[in-house]
């Protein structure tokens, strides 16, 4: 390898996804910047729809086996291979050791599936760099183990909070270096391993996200002409906080017009549904379900206010700093959402929006009846959060960290 080879082996849990736009942000932006990339994902594609930016990216795709049974031949052809490597031995120690405190299917499909990327993918690259310290980071670091090939992390809500302490510390140890997207996660992973955590946070790509040509409306919903537009961007899953969201728009006054759209899909969904219709808002929410960007966009440009109660899950599941409300924010939208997690870091509270605490649905109703009855407030917030955006998290300025983190990493294994 000399000091100018930059092949990467990206590896991921899923891949097209439309909820990890972000990921694939950082993988076009990185192609840009002269990295030879193969992305390498464990699993195959559920989403019916793709983001333009998709369409962008030239890195070879490739699958991992996504259930061993499936590939047998596959699995058994890599595990012959990598019996004359020399660091063999030494993964499947480290497996074994993983597997006797964490005795499950899932974990031995992680081995299963690192031997196949360590025999087919691993030995052709400079570096392996993975997204998600959970799974991907396990399957990622016996490869590693396998091939002597570094490899990074990139962390990011899910897979921080809700994996054990001493699994985060030992992919701490062997991985080269880690990056995560919010001030709380920097710190906590900060405290199983000083030096190696870096905090980059996920810059969105304004060229996608122009200024909103829209002026606000003014509107108060005080008539039926003047409905306020509520929005929600995310999946149906626990953490979002959607269910009492719905409770706050069942509490809101009579008198004031309104309509709230969800654009998103996940588990919960149908559930979210039925409990509209429960609480007699059915004919003013609207599921739309996963949309491409261009209409979740246009969705944003006619809305008023952006509603994000995220809370932290009964698994200890939580957002970092969702990349749906830097969007919206872009687009002159005032955000209420929830202190927790890397929120905060983007929304100050009554300044470009409203935190509340998670779960409080009194508060939530309280603020979204403040900010639909006063528009200029609206304006003024969004208008403030439109310029952190465009000053503080726009990819352009956040990429050049963690490229100087890989060039560091492949220069110091090219001596």
């Amino acid at each position: 390898m000399t000091a100018k080879s930059k092949k990467i082996g990206l590896v991921l849990k899923g891949y097209p996804r439309l909820s990890e736009t972000f990921i694939a942000q950082e993988i076009l932006e990185l192609e840009r910047e002269g990295f030879d990339i193969e992305i390498i994902s464990l699993r195959h594609p559920t989403d019916k729809h793709t983001h333009p930016v998709h369409s962008e990216i030239k890195a070879k795709l490739s699958y991992l086996p996504e259930y061993l049974y499936q590939e047998l031949f596959r699995v058994t052809k890599a595990k012959l291979a990598c019996l004359f490597r020399g660091g063999f031995w030494k993964a499947t120690w480290v497996f074994g050791k993983d597997l006797l405190r964490d005795p499950t299917p899932n974990r031995i499909r992680r081995f299963g599936q690192a031997l196949v990327l360590a025999h087919e993918y691993a030995s052709k690259k400079d570096m392996l760099y993975v997204h998600f310290l959970h799974t991907p980071g396990s399957v990622a670091r016996y490869a590693s183990i396998i091939t002597g090939k570094p490899f990074s992390i990139s962390a990011h809500a899910k897979d921080i909070w809700t994996i054990p302490e001493w699994e985060i510390r030992e992919k701490l140890v062997d991985c080269e270096w880690l990056v995560t997207c919010t001030e709380g996660g920097a710190d906590y992973l900060n405290t199983l391993s000083v030096g190696k955590v870096h905090l980059v946070y996920h810059g969105l790509d304004l060229s996608r996200f122009p200024e909103n040509p829209i002026a606000p409306s003014r509107f108060d919903g005080s008539d039926e002409d003047q409905t306020v537009r509520l929005v929600t961007v995310g999946r149906a899953v626990a953490k979002k906080g959607l269910d009492t969201l719905l409770q706050s728009l069942a509490a809101l006054p009579s008198d004031m017009h309104w309509q709230w759209t969800h654009i998103g899909g996940g588990p919960l969904r149908d559930e979210l549904m039925a409990q509209a219709a429960s609480l007699g808002i059915k004919a003013r929410c609207e599921f739309k379900g996963a949309l491409p960007q261009s209409e979740v966009l246009e969705t944003y440009r006619h809305s008023d206010v952006f509603i994000l109660p995220s809370r932290i899950d009964e698994t200890g599941d939580r957002d970092g700093l969702p990349n749906v409300i830097v969007e919206a924010q872009s687009q002159n939208l005032p955000v209420i959402s929830t202190n927790i997690s890397g929120i905060p870091e983007l929304i100050e509270n009554e300044v470009n929006g409203v935190l509340i605490d998670p779960d409080d649905t009194v508060a939530l109703a309280a603020e979204i009846e403040r900010l639909s009855r006063e528009p200029g407030l609206r304006k003024t917030m969004g208008e403030a959060g439109n310029t952190k955006v465009r000053t503080r998290f726009s990819h352009k300025q956040t990429i050049g960290e963690l490229v100087a983190l890989l060039n560091r990493t492949l220069n110091k294994n090219s001596k």
